[in-house]
């Protein structure tokens, strides 16, 4: 059994590791490490955890954890889990991180757009970043995973087909996103509220979202080259979800048969990522809950452009999902373990 502990285990992505580690046959949940709600049952926090979870809510103790557990989740925000870690925790232990301390492997980068000194950036070369359909080797053989963000998931195995395999002008990518409320986290903000929220959409972080840097590095991977790109995310009226819709120039003139078996060829044997049947598009509807990633693409011959398209559940495999799925590489395990849960609809 794989002890766990999970430090932020009483947000959105911590109690949606919790409810799928649940479920996990080969792991323990220990350790439900909360900075608000110390001594508070879980289930107090979460009722949907009521006779399901007696534990109670301990300190974001990473030291002590490191002691307890064969693997730490840190479902954190941006700059905890780079200011707990060190050297002996890491020879004790595995972690694997939700945040974007180690995501992005120029710390200057890192430390402009987030506006935050990175507290231990001696690990960011060494923290796989967890992708897992690209980077399932790294992800082996490590110690450190950087969790991707939502968005840059959902964006870049909607487009790293083609990049990759050079039949789209890498200057030439727009990407526009819209994802649901939980994205933006658990506190509390004014600008997420039920009145503010309701019958609106609305893009935010143009030009300037934080997640741009984290795509442009795993895009810039796949072209062989830096790449630039134009990302604008809108936020929906709704719980959960991501849809992206990404645009790019063709380098030549391709049929659907041809682009068709350029995904096959990267997602065939992939379980969690679906190419679509001809024709149909990603929808959030048909991937909540699950950690199924929905892709498909149309090409426009009148542009010379194409639009690929990807729909997932954003705390799932843009957050828990992916974490367990990552988890069940580094050590070992069938890596769709405690994933295999069918889309929920309605």
């Amino acid at each position: 059994m794989i002890k766990v502990g999970i430090i932020g285990s009483t947000g959105y992505a911590g109690q949606e590791l919790v409810r799928l580690l649940l479920q996990h046959r080969e792991a323990e949940i220990i350790w439900y490490g909360s900075k608000s709600y110390i001594d508070k049952k879980y289930y107090e926090v979460f009722q949907n955890m009521f006779q399901i979870v007696d534990a109670t809510c301990l300190a974001d103790d990473m030291e002590q954890l490191a002691e307890k557990v064969d693997v730490i989740f840190t479902a954190t925000p941006q700059g905890l889990c780079a200011s707990l870690v060190n050297e002996t925790i890491l020879s004790k232990v595995k972690i694997i991180d939700l945040s974007a301390d180690y995501r992005i492997k120029d710390v200057n980068i890192y430390e402009s757009w987030y506006g935050i000194t990175h507290a231990s950036p001696t690990f960011i070369n060494e923290a796989a970043y967890g992708l897992c359909e690209i980077n399932r080797e790294q992800v082996k053989h490590t110690r450190l995973v950087a969790n991707p963000g939502c968005y840059p998931t959902c964006s870049t195995l909607s487009i790293y087909p083609l990049l990759k395999e050079g039949l789209i002008d890498p200057k030439t990518i727009i990407i526009d996103a819209k994802s649901g409320t939980s994205g933006a986290g658990r506190s509390a903000k004014v600008n997420n509220l039920y009145c503010e929220v309701n019958e609106n959409i609305k893009a935010y972080g143009v030009s300037s979202h934080r997640h741009t840097p984290e795509i442009e590095e795993q895009l810039s991977y796949a072209a062989g080259e830096t790449v630039r790109i134009n990302f604008t995310p809108h936020l929906v009226p709704m719980n959960r979800g991501i849809l992206i819709t990404a645009y790019a120039s063709l380098k030549e003139e391709v049929t659907y048969e041809q682009v068709k078996a350029v995904y096959d060829k990267y997602y065939d044997k992939e379980f969690f990522v679906r190419v679509l049947d001809k024709g149909v598009a990603p929808e959030t509807r048909w991937v909540e809950g699950s950690n199924y990633v929905d892709v498909n693409f149309v090409i426009d011959l009148r542009t010379n452009r194409i639009i690929m398209m990807g729909a997932m559940d954003n705390l799932v495999k843009g957050a828990a999902g992916q974490a367990v799925q990552n988890m069940n590489i580094m050590f070992g395990l069938e890596e769709t373990m405690g994933l295999k849960q069918v889309p929920m609809f309605p």
